[in-house]
């Protein structure tokens, strides 16, 4: 039996490139998130220009669980990468399968490696046998309708020694819309002895359920875009109907919070341009102001960042209540 690295039911922060640093993490973990990982790591980045990618592994001392994942197609990348990360405090090495970004793909990494399935397990084999730590693989499906595709490669990767696997119920091509094929991963659960993640279209609680019914022998979920400037997620999908979503007052709270992190961490000028991203993800779909919210991409300093949130309850629309979004939603204040 495979060991779990995850308990039953486990709800995952996934590795998403340019966001899940210290200070997202950290929004998150605020709303109960306990399993995050790190952004994705390019291995060839951490070798060689590893003071730049640092930053990207710092663990924060809040952070009883923590793990890292590599994309690659490199052997050799790969290999000295994995030598460099077991120098540093992390509880699971994950290998990206997965990743449809062009200039992913383009080096034949990220999904396009996913469908080369050969040499997908030559590689996770060298993570597998370097690794101190356990390991584990995210990937997308590789058939909308036939799930033996993916299955093949699920039970070779188990077989390389995964301790879970992650799959994104979508194909490559399809990036992050369209239907999610729950039957494909339902099929994966069933044909390896190892746990299977869940992944794709959890934006709240409906897709959450949805895919509960559409894979019942997940051992957990995993959260990507729908904690985007929203790090209640994780809070609205353990309570279930108990739910009670954040006011304005308390989204405020939390994005002054989130962006003070993130100056800090990387300091005022670094800082304010990758806030920029984040203060709109915030605000996006909750009802205010769409000129209001475009001057986010202008903010810059602390100054600027903390007057331009406290004008935030003056620039929402009195409509948003008259039908309020199913998925990132806010409560009226009492």
């Amino acid at each position: 039996m495979t060991r779990m690295p995850y308990p039953s039911g486990a709800l995952l922060l996934a590795p998403l490139s340019g966001y899940t640093d210290l200070p997202f993490r950290t929004a998150a973990r605020r709303c109960g998130a306990r399993f995050c990982f790190t952004e994705m790591i390019d291995a060839a980045a951490l070798v060689y220009a590893r003071r730049r990618t640092e930053r990207m592994l710092v663990r924060g001392g809040g952070e009883d669980w923590l793990g890292v994942q590599l994309v690659s197609n490199s052997a050799e990348h790969i290999g000295a990468a994995v030598d460099i990360l077991n120098g540093y405090d992390f509880d699971l090495l994950d290998f990206n399968l997965g990743c449809p970004v062009p200039k992913v793909v383009k080096k034949g990494a990220g999904a396009a490696l996913g469908k080369n399935i050969d040499r997908a397990c030559e590689l996770f084999g060298i993570l597998a046998e370097r690794s101190r730590t356990p390991v584990s693989c995210k990937l997308r499906i590789l058939d909308f309708k036939d799930p033996e595709p993916t299955a093949e490669i699920v039970r070779r990767l188990v077989e390389r020694g995964a301790c879970a696997v992650t799959i994104h119920g979508r194909l490559a091509e399809d990036f992050y819309s369209g239907p999610v094929a729950f039957p494909v991963i339902e099929a994966c659960a069933a044909a390896v002895d190892a746990p299977i993640i869940a992944n794709g279209g959890i934006m709240g609680r409906g897709g959450f359920e949805a895919a509960k019914v559409g894979v019942p022998s997940a051992h957990g979920f995993m959260i990507a875009r729908g904690a985007m400037g929203n790090p209640w997620i994780f809070r609205e999908l353990a309570d279930g109907a108990e739910f009670v979503p954040p006011t304005i007052a308390e989204l405020v709270a939390m994005a002054k919070l989130h962006v003070g992190e993130m100056l800090r961490f990387y300091g005022e000028a670094k800082g304010s341009a990758l806030a920029r991203k984040i203060v709109l993800d915030y605000f996006r779909g909750r009802g205010f102001n769409g000129e209001w919210r475009g001057k986010a991409g202008l903010l810059n300093g602390e100054t600027e960042f903390m007057d331009y949130l406290d004008s935030a309850a003056r620039n929402h629309s009195a409509d948003y209540w008259k039908t309020p979004p199913v998925d990132r939603r806010l409560a009226a204040t009492v």
